[in-house]
């Protein structure tokens, strides 16, 4: 992806995706090529960098966002869809915001944001390669995953999940180049 001095490569793995696929493979293929920008866009920046905010008042920044959709992930796939009881990752009925609020520039910080995302990426991953049918459904009672509240498919859980990637992915893109000047990809 990116060739020893940290300049894009040639190389863009989002290229050798699955292209005459089924109904799966098609939002699959959707969904990693988002996490792949993802991990792009983010690639060789120090915590101080990943932490920057972009204007005032706003609190966003990529660290902010590697945190925001280590959430999305995680309630999307294990606690609605798997109906696992765990708690989220970085915010809270009292801080909802913490996942932008919390990112700040320390690399422990940083290498934990990314190791939460990872690992609700590979459960996600996991859950949806042995899920029998993207018919399944799981249960957003409190509409935090826009069901409406109620049943929702993995099907739409997919799609809400490409939506959600890609909704941040031009707020990437202007972080990214505000950092250092990089663009495209």
């Amino acid at each position: 992806m990116f060739t020893e001095d940290g300049k894009p490569s040639d190389d863009d793995p989002r290229e050798s995706r699955l292209k005459l696929g089924d109904e799966r493979v098609t939002l699959v293929e959707s969904l990693r090529c988002q996490r792949l920008t993802l991990e792009m866009k983010c690639a060789g920046l120090d915590a101080e960098a990943m932490a920057r905010r972009s204007v005032e008042p706003s609190t966003m920044s990529l660290l902010g966002l590697v945190r925001h959709l280590a959430e999305g992930e995680r309630g999307a796939f294990r606690i609605m869809m798997a109906g696992q009881d765990v708690p989220p990752l970085f915010c809270s009925d009292t801080d909802r915001d913490a996942d932008f609020d919390g990112a700040v520039a320390d690399p422990q910080v940083v290498r934990q944001a990314w190791e939460a995302w990872r690992t609700e990426v590979d459960f996600a991953t996991r859950f949806v390669a042995e899920a029998p049918s993207l018919d399944i459904t799981g249960d957003d009672p409190l509409n935090r995953h826009g069901s409406g509240g109620g049943q929702m498919s993995l099907r739409e859980v997919l799609v809400g999940m490409i939506e959600e990637y890609a909704r941040h992915m031009g707020h990437i893109d202007l972080l990214r180049e505000r950092i250092d000047g990089r663009v495209g990809q």
